[in-house]
């Protein structure tokens, strides 16, 4: 879902040479249903809708464990994201907001950015200390996107949606307490069909880069550096010119994650299905503050 169009204003003559009236912006509405597995065996469901217009982006998503695994944890999570897109350039993120909830605590993180920058964060409850955490620097939140805002992957300029160069990039991370890089390379290109799309996706293959704010002795950690298995596949969005998952798979300490799409729906003004319903923002809750 990249960038749609411009953001200028396009104007018409009219036979007389008078200025017509400009036209309003298109809004295009993204939509994707996801199944997610561990192990082969189900674990929930998560919905994304991500609306563009102009240059302008807002999502929304909210993600609940199923069976089993909600009657033992309860999980479940709300989260949202608003910025500016370019052409052939990440997301500019200007709020980011989540709120995630188990059958014995809650914490949300609230975030806004400017000019790529972390301006605020707010974090309750506020993490514990932990000796092998590794500390965030100045510099380390700058030049970042928000998670969310990281789905949204610019075509390279001049190159086809599925052209392999699509796939490498290196997104810069950070979700308010932690900055990682995800460094993704091309795997392969794959024919794929769901509920709502039909065609070809770039199989990208995926590494986890630790920058700072992670506990470094955790065994999660170690093996999350370590692992060679994780891939996204991204499918092309006309229009805004932009790639989203499809599908991403991570090896996991106890098996094989999968978040696959169940349905994929790109959708024009008026022509949108009910809206998912909103889950926090971060717009009004934080306010651009001194950048750090």
């Amino acid at each position: 879902m990249r960038l749609i169009a411009s953001a200028l204003v396009t104007l018409a003559f009219a036979g007389s040479g008078s200025i017509a009236q400009a036209q309003p912006l298109k809004t295009r509405t993204l939509k994707v249903s996801y199944d997610i597995t561990l192990a082969g065996l189900p674990l929930g469901k998560a919905d994304l809708s991500s609306s563009f217009a102009g240059s302008k982006y807002e999502m929304e998503g909210r993600a609940k464990l199923t069976g089993l695994a909600m009657i033992l944890t309860g999980g479940k999570g709300e989260a949202s994201a608003s910025g500016t897109l370019a052409d052939d350039a990440p997301p500019r993120s200007s709020s980011f907001a989540v709120v995630s909830k188990t059958s014995d605590n809650q914490r949300s993180v609230r975030m806004g950015l400017k000019s790529g920058r972390v301006a605020k964060v707010e974090i309750d409850p506020p993490l514990e200390p932990r000796p092998d955490r590794v500390p965030v620097k100045a510099a380390d939140k700058r030049g970042v996107v928000d998670p969310m805002s990281a789905l949204l992957m610019s075509a390279v300029a001049s190159k086809n949606l599925t052209d392999p160069a699509n796939c490498d990039r290196t997104i810069p991370v950070f979700d308010g307490a932690s900055r990682m890089n995800v460094v993704l390379s091309y795997g392969e290109t794959k024919n794929v069909e769901v509920p709502g799309y039909s065609g070809p996706v770039l199989v990208c293959n995926a590494r986890y880069v630790p920058i700072s704010g992670h506990r470094s002795e955790r065994p999660a950690t170690k093996f999350m550096q370590e692992n060679k298995d994780i891939s996204v596949w991204l499918a092309p969005v006309e229009g805004p010119r932009l790639l989203f998952p499809l599908k991403v798979s991570v090896r996991t300490m106890i098996g094989m994650g999968e978040m696959q799409a169940s349905l994929w729906s790109l959708e024009e003004d008026g022509k949108a299905s009910p809206p998912i319903r909103k889950a926090v923002r971060a717009d009004e809750a934080i306010e651009a503050g001194a950048v750090q």
